[in-house]
């Protein structure tokens, strides 16, 4: 199954993984809002909200135009790379995490922007939301999936 990954995926399976070691649960390739897809958000044991986008190459992130618009829907944004990665690229006023596909480790905490408390809660909800259809269609991937 490993092999059938994109180096991106790869990453994001890492940070998911080591976000779960600090009590978070993640979901990849979430929509906060119409035209912006994260590739991984985490919800944190005290409601913090992070996301994180994977980043497999120097190209992957030039082309990014749009990761901007995810500071509004974060309390924490990172980037996570890999360790062949030009780190010296990415904002300093974001936060780091070094990853492959079976872990990750935070090099730079993000500074924290806290999300107003009605986008939170509209967030949380999408986020149950979201990880509920995604469990339901593993259980059951028949008609009208």
């Amino acid at each position: 199954m490993m092999l059938d990954l994109q180096p991106g995926q790869k990453l994001a399976r890492g940070v998911a993984r080591h976000l779960a070691s600090h009590g978070f649960v993640s979901i990849e390739e979430f929509v906060p809002i119409r035209g912006l897809r994260v590739d991984v958000m985490g919800l944190g044991p005290k409601g913090e909200i992070w996301v994180i986008e994977c980043k497999s190459s120097r190209e992957d992130f030039q082309t990014d135009s749009k990761w901007q618009g995810y500071l509004d829907w974060c309390d924490r944004y990172f980037w996570a790379v890999d360790t062949e990665f030009p780190t010296d690229l990415l904002p300093e006023d974001t936060g780091l995490i070094i990853a492959d596909a079976y872990g990750g480790e935070i090099i730079r905490m993000a500074p924290e922007d806290k999300l107003a408390a009605a986008r939170r809660k509209v967030l949380i909800q999408k986020f149950a939301v979201h990880a509920a259809r995604r469990l339901q269609a593993l259980r059951d991937p028949g008609p009208g999936r």
